[in-house]
């Protein structure tokens, strides 16, 4: 019985022993002192010689169960490795040499062959960490070196040829290619790259001769923190396996308490021959550990965290993954996720003598401080006309509302009505009517800007919605999600057309991000579980106060790789339905696993209570459930 328990324990021996080659020959050194011992005593040898090769036996088929409860004992814990041990010394206080080593045979086979099959859990871990080269080609004085990545510092040019993986997050600055970037954002076609754009480590370039400029060091690229993620993931347990290991402890003194009052109680209660209740005893001992109950659960759960890895989809510990399964009502934030989240400018409304380039150049300057999206489309129409854009003296944000800028001692206000009423300026009816008009027709945003005294007009912005959003959110109530919100700083009335384009349930409009913490309380308040999808920095609140907080589209997004509970590497809402059909098929898996196990101990303890059951078949029913709930379990690495 391998549990995660006795991992670290294992681990400090590894320093002088290589259990992944050992163990293996331990366990064929076992079954060849059972075929030895059994032919020495076919042919009558001399009983200190059949005694001896037992004795060896014994020490390689029991060896690394024995070293486990060594540790455990040190620490105040016992494993259920106890009771395989003490089931082996019983049988050969009695004599039954064979049938001991048997049972520690079919027990050490049944650790190796379970430390394989958890070790290809850990495999997504693996090919992560294989993604990243060893050595970088950098430019340096018009020259190609190659150095270790280590060595390489952030602001280094690195030389990118077609079939090179990419080492290092950094942003294209010369040349242009496509990038296969499915092992960490799980995207299946090529990305084109041009200059300015960013390229993550792990990914790798498929055409064009490139050169990228380092904007991480090697510890804190995508890759590295992807790899650091899914490493915690799968240590950090659900509360169902917490429970068994809990439960593992006190089930396993019950047994060998329980145990030992029938060896001394039956021979006294129904004069049967002590010989043979302590025969039945270490039976019991055998067929009554939890050995595939505890694995039950970190096989299925290990397994679904390398399945979601492999995909893009980084579940940040089995909890959440226990928990996703919960959810029945998903709020989403609407812009980068049920929209694209990069807005246009629509439209230049200028008020009075002003002309279209001068509003433009107003607004752009007020926000060019901004990392807004709504401040970034504004920059982008200004430099698509040629606007060479300064940046203010002085600059504030005001969240949901706008911004303050001033220069040449002149203040400017670009933003919502809710940001002139707040200023105490009252807003022209008339600017207000055209903002209404425009908002009618659709637009996401539009802003009002003003100078000095002067308005100056309106910058109607729009972000455009995913052209599949209807047909994933019909996917997510197929996978049974019952309620569907939208929260959103934007118009009501915006929100609602989209919303009934999409086949939303409720929406939430006007919204700061204190607004979307106070309404997923409430939804849980009403509905149990429930999962935010945002983007991970301005919905942080909302995402933390979700059951699940989920943030899409994260690939080299630091805010949203800490602070989600779920993290969706590529911008596809059809990763959300994957990751809850997937925390689904888990949770039915694992309690497949644990009836079973259950089941199994029942069946055995009675038959072994009442018809009475040979040793070696107790073993072979003990670690054959063992090894089917891991099996079970593993299937999951195949979910698709």
């Amino acid at each position: 019985m391998i549990t995660v328990s006795n991992t670290t324990s294992r681990q400090r021996w590894t320093l002088w022993l290589n259990d992944e080659i050992l163990e293996p020959a331990f366990v064929a050194l076992t079954l060849i002192g059972i075929i030895a011992g059994l032919m020495l005593e076919g042919i009558g040898a001399p009983d200190t010689v059949i005694l001896a090769v037992h004795l060896a036996t014994y020490f390689f088929g029991g060896f690394y169960a024995t070293r486990t409860i060594i540790e455990s004992l040190r620490h105040w814990s016992i494993e259920v490795d106890l009771l395989m041990v003490l089931a082996a010394l019983g049988a050969g206080y009695l004599g039954d040499f064979t049938e001991g080593a048997i049972l520690l045979f079919l027990f050490s086979l049944s650790n190796v062959l379970q430390a394989y099959a958890m070790r290809r859990t850990r495999q997504a871990i693996s090919a992560l960490m294989e993604l990243r080269p060893d050595t970088v080609t950098i430019l340096r004085d018009g020259r190609e070196l190659q150095v270790s990545v280590e060595e390489v510092q952030v602001g280094d040019v690195v030389a990118l040829h077609p079939g090179d993986r990419v080492p290092l997050d950094g942003v294209i600055e010369r040349g242009s290619g496509a990038f296969d970037e499915s092992a960490i954002t799980g995207e299946s076609m090529p990305v084109l790259k041009t200059p300015g754009m960013t390229v993550l480590a792990g990914t790798l370039n498929q055409t064009g001769a490139i050169a990228m400029r380092v904007t991480k060091p090697a510890h804190e690229s995508t890759l590295a923190r992807i790899i650091t993620m899914v490493s915690e993931a799968q240590a950090r347990k659900a509360r169902s396996q917490s429970f068994l290991e809990y439960f593992e402890q006190r089930y396993a003194i019950g047994v060998i308490v329980a145990v030992a009052l029938f060896i001394l109680a039956m021979p006294a209660l129904t004069g049967a021959a002590f010989a043979d209740v302590f025969y039945r005893g270490m039976v019991l001992l055998t067929v009554a550990s939890p050995c595939a109950l505890v694995i039950s659960v970190p096989a299925s759960l290990l397994s679904a965290i390398a399945a979601g890895a492999r995909r893009g989809v980084l579940f940040k510990g089995g909890v959440h993954l226990e928990e996703l399964s919960k959810v029945r009502v998903i709020a989403f934030d609407k812009t980068g996720t049920l929209t694209f989240g990069k807005p246009v400018v629509t439209d230049l409304v200028p008020e009075g003598d002003i002309d279209e380039q001068e509003l433009l150049t107003v607004a752009a300057r007020a926000e060019q401080p901004s990392e807004h999206p709504i401040a970034r489309a504004i920059l982008h129409a200004a430099e698509e006309r040629g606007i060479t854009i300064a940046p203010p003296d002085q600059f504030t944000a005001v969240t949901g509302m706008g911004v303050k800028a001033m220069w040449d001692g002149v203040e400017t206000l670009v933003g919502s009505p809710r940001l002139f009423a707040e200023a105490g300026v009252i807003v022209p009816a008339g600017l207000l009517a055209r903002a209404d008009e425009l908002i009618g027709q659709g637009r996401g945003s539009v802003l009002l800007v003003r100078r000095g005294k002067q308005w100056l007009g309106l910058v109607a912005v729009m972000d455009r919605e995913r052209p599949d959003a209807a047909q994933r959110i019909a996917e997510l109530r197929a996978a049974g999600i019952e309620r569907i919100v939208m929260l959103t700083g934007d118009n009501p009335q915006v929100a609602e057309a989209m919303a009934r384009r999409l086949g939303i349930d409720e929406v939430h409009a006007g919204l700061l991000p204190a607004d979307k913490l106070r309404i997923v309380e409430q939804l849980r308040q009403r509905y149990g579980a429930v999962a935010m999808v945002g983007d991970g920095v301005n919905d942080a609140p909302a995402l933390a106060a979700a059951t699940v907080g989920i943030a899409m589209g994260a690939a080299g997004t630091d805010a949203a790789l800490e602070t989600a509970d779920l993290v969706l590497m590529r911008d596809d809402l059809g990763a959300i339905s994957y990751a809850l059909r997937l925390s689904r098929r888990t949770q039915r898996v694992v309690w497949q696993n644990i009836a079973f196990a259950l089941a199994v101990v029942v069946v055995l303890v009675s038959a072994t209570l009442t018809i009475g059951v040979p040793l070696p078949l107790g073993v072979v029913g003990h670690e054959g459930s063992t090894i089917i709930v891991v099996l079970n379990g593993l299937r999951l690495l195949l979910f698709r």
